[in-house]
């Protein structure tokens, strides 16, 4: 089987656990012997490189092996890429900046025959002025791409390529699998943008097969996008179990200062507002703690602002965003991890802190809390309750070590491997329902 997979996000350049489940699924499918070409929207510069060779349509080059990314590990993937400068979550963007420039809410209705149209509108050779030019044009030359290759399935994650993934299906005539590890509801809340989940309802009506990474946002993609259920399957995100698990380097002093951490986006989807008003009220009780709020976002400011405004501005440390040997070094100072998203469709990070010896407390509004046995659970609004875990986890060592043991053990489940073949499975179902009777 060859796929065509359109990725908008792969190490080093990533902003989210979308690229590092890209990572984790094609490198297990590569090691299953599935040829996968992936479609990047960024170029790789020469320092990012392997001896994998990376084209886009307009320009080809060889480039050389880089640590960052440890290519020889996916022996059949072959990376594209189309030029974009653009992040998502990272890029200025407004709905009212894209109509100026294609005017496409009020040209092109959203149904398939119709992409062309869609893709067409306000594409020029140049970088676009926002993301949703980006996307029309990452579409466009992903079509370019997928002429110069053989291929009998297309994957396309989120939203940011489900254009693409349309007009290359309707070119190919292939069959298409939509992969969603996030939708505008979570992201947005009621503040959604109405292009985005135009643009994800018709991605998965489009598709042949849709994939959830969990039962939660599956019910999200049936009852908010009227997606036919026999077509959403569940394929929960695991880890990279090659790296081994870390034990514990924190120190046995019990008077020492204790950690409490937060690490992801500081976004209204992850709830920063909450862990840092049950930081409060834990600060209120117990004075030898600090809080850690690792990663950046559109709230950073904000919540720095609140921090001071409470008055606990010298207990809560802002370290911006980490990658690489710094996150690890992080969860080596952690006595507790913290997941309060007001709505998270997985969430790989905690997965990630129990592979690294640290206990969690995750949103029961998240998709790895129907995976994960040995975790504390909290309404993400529930602030009290927030506190009085993490209360009962800093004062009492057996509820801390009885958390990370059976935590550490349950996390050796969640394999790469498996979703790969989930995913395989998947393409098996796309396939079969294409093919002339």
């Amino acid at each position: 089987m060859k796929v065509l997979m359109l990725g908008w996000e792969f190490p080093p350049y990533i902003s989210g656990g979308l690229g590092t489940a890209c990572y984790g699924l094609t490198r297990a499918m590569s090691q299953m012997e599935t040829d996968i070409i992936f479609v990047l929207p960024k170029p790789v510069n020469s320092e990012y490189s392997s001896h994998v060779k990376l084209a886009s349509p307009t320009v080809r080059r060889e480039v050389t092996e880089h640590e960052a990314i440890p290519f020889s590990l996916f022996k059949n993937v072959r990376f594209q890429q189309v030029d974009s400068i653009l992040r998502p979550y990272q890029t200025p963007q407004t709905y009212e900046t894209f109509k100026q420039h294609t005017e496409v809410a009020h040209q092109v209705q959203f149904k398939p025959r119709r992409v062309k149209q869609l893709v067409d509108l306000g594409v020029s050779d140049n970088y676009g002025d926002d993301l949703y030019q980006e996307v029309q044009r990452y579409a466009q030359l992903a079509v370019a791409v997928s002429e110069e290759e053989a291929f009998d399935i297309i994957h396309a994650h989120d939203w940011m390529t489900y254009l693409a993934g349309i007009a290359v299906a309707q070119a190919s005539g292939k069959p298409l699998v939509t992969h969603i590890h996030s939708t505008e509801f979570d992201r947005s809340g009621s503040d959604s943008n109405t292009f985005v989940r135009d643009i994800e309802r018709l991605g998965m009506e489009s598709a042949d097969q849709v994939i959830a990474v969990s039962r939660l946002t599956r019910a999200t993609v049936i009852d908010r996008y009227g997606i036919a259920p026999e077509k959403v399957s569940v394929v929960y995100n695991a880890i990279d179990q090659t790296l081994g698990f870390g034990g514990s380097e924190r120190a046995k002093d019990r008077n020492r200062e204790k950690v409490v951490l937060f690490l992801g986006r500081i976004t209204m989807q992850k709830g920063p507002e909450y862990f840092l008003e049950a930081a409060g009220r834990v600060l209120a009780e117990m004075d030898n703690v600090k809080f850690l709020m690792a990663g950046s976002g559109d709230m950073t400011h904000r919540m720095i602002e609140k921090a001071a405004a409470m008055g606990i501005g010298h207990k809560v440390h802002f370290t911006g965003f980490l990658k690489g040997e710094a996150v690890n070094e992080i969860f080596r100072m952690a006595d507790l991890f913290v997941m309060p998203s007001v709505s998270e469709p997985f969430g790989l990070v905690p997965l990630e802190a129990l592979r690294n010896d640290v206990p969690v407390l995750i949103s029961k509004q998240s998709g790895v809390a129907e995976v994960l046995t040995h975790a504390l659970k909290v309404d993400f609004w529930d602030i009290q309750e927030m506190a009085n875990k993490i209360l009962a986890v800093l004062r009492h060592p057996a509820l801390q070590t009885t958390l990370r043991q059976h935590g550490g053990f349950e996390v050796k489940r969640f394999s790469w491997q498996d979703s790969a073949r989930q995913c395989l499975a998947v393409y098996d179902t796309a396939m079969s329902a294409t093919q002339p009777v």
